[in-house]
């Protein structure tokens, strides 16, 4: 298939690397023309404009805006609307708030045009591992674009069948689904980040504790000094604790067992504070994943050992770089 990318950052760039080696052509365009010319030099066919996009995709065309949620992502797609005509389909593939997408669904529907949410993760590590696709929209458009789903999702790979799936039907075995209509990819994305901060949180105070334990404010006999990184290893290997987030911190500890380039400052990218505020709508109590959204908030003033686990995390997984502090 043909698909225009919009954004050629950490993600989409990675999107369009393995969309071309699963055989689909990619027009791509982002601001920064000197990046279109390196993915031109890949494969990719570049645009200076968005209407110089629109203008190489065949109907019905099909543009994936990977660009920061907000207004970034607003104007993206609210111009790419003006350009295209009835029967094309727009894909907000970014970070955005899933009752944006609901709005301009709505704004769109009267020009015919089709709107599709995709929650996407798989960070820094996509390229080679695929990307969990979340996906809301309209039934027909999803399935029209069934390939590209089935190129970027990481396919059935190695994981073991969960017992009694055998006779399940769809395709989450392959990594992606469709959630249900607009919004709702976003709305498993949004709810995804938020235990994913939960669980992140709960790893890095862990290893705090594990850290302290060898201070001198415990008596001599019950002091340890523990090898972190050796005990992250070990939790990797038959640990009810194994995960990919353990075994990215079991990568940041071996390369710095003290983690010395992170300072402990980590960011929020929102969907955490979404997930929190979508629990206090439906009165559902979330209390480890408010916990986490609020510690992080607090690491931008102090920090501790359990903040640069955190930090150190986002750094393997999405390739975040920690920002200053104000304080």
């Amino acid at each position: 298939m043909q698909l225009g990318m919009i954004g050629l950052g950490r993600m989409g760039g990675n999107m369009v690397r393995r969309l071309m080696k699963g055989g689909h052509t990619c027009i791509v365009h982002t601001r920064n023309f000197a990046t279109v010319q390196e993915f031109v030099k890949e494969g990719a066919i570049g645009t200076k404009s968005l209407e110089d996009l629109i203008g190489k995709l065949p109907a019905p065309r099909v543009a994936w805006v990977m660009v920061p949620a907000g207004t970034p992502t607003e104007q993206t797609v609210m111009e790419l609307a003006s350009l295209m005509q009835p029967g094309d389909i727009i894909i907000d593939g970014g970070n955005s708030n899933y009752k944006d997408d609901v709005r301009r669904a709505q704004a769109l529907k009267p020009k015919g045009i089709r709107y599709l949410d995709v929650g996407t993760s798989g960070g820094v590590w996509g390229l080679e591992r695929g990307y969990c696709l979340m996906i809301g929209g309209d039934t027909e458009a999803v399935r029209h674009l069934d390939p590209i789903f089935r190129t970027l999702a990481p396919g059935r790979g190695t994981i073991p069948r969960t017992p009694g799936r055998k006779s399940q039907d769809g395709t989450a075995e392959e990594g992606y689904l469709h959630c249900g209509p607009v919004g709702a990819g976003h709305f498993v994305k949004m709810v995804h980040n938020g235990i994913e901060y939960g669980l992140m949180h709960a790893l890095a105070e862990g290893f705090d504790i594990l850290r302290n334990a060898g201070t001198e404010a415990r008596p001599p006999e019950l002091r340890y000094g523990l090898p972190l990184a050796d005990i992250s290893e070990v939790w990797r290997r038959g640990s009810v604790l194994s995960s990919w987030l353990l075994d990215l911190t079991a990568s940041a500890l071996i390369e710095d067992a003290a983690l010395e380039k992170f300072t402990g400052s980590v960011e929020d990218s929102g969907e955490g504070r979404w997930t929190v505020m979508t629990a206090i709508e439906e009165a559902v109590p979330a209390d480890a994943i408010s916990a986490a959204l609020y510690a992080r908030f607090r690491s931008r003033q102090d920090h501790t050992f359990a903040e640069k686990i955190l930090s150190a995390m986002r750094y393997k997984f999405g390739g975040h770089v920690e920002h200053p502090t104000g304080g």
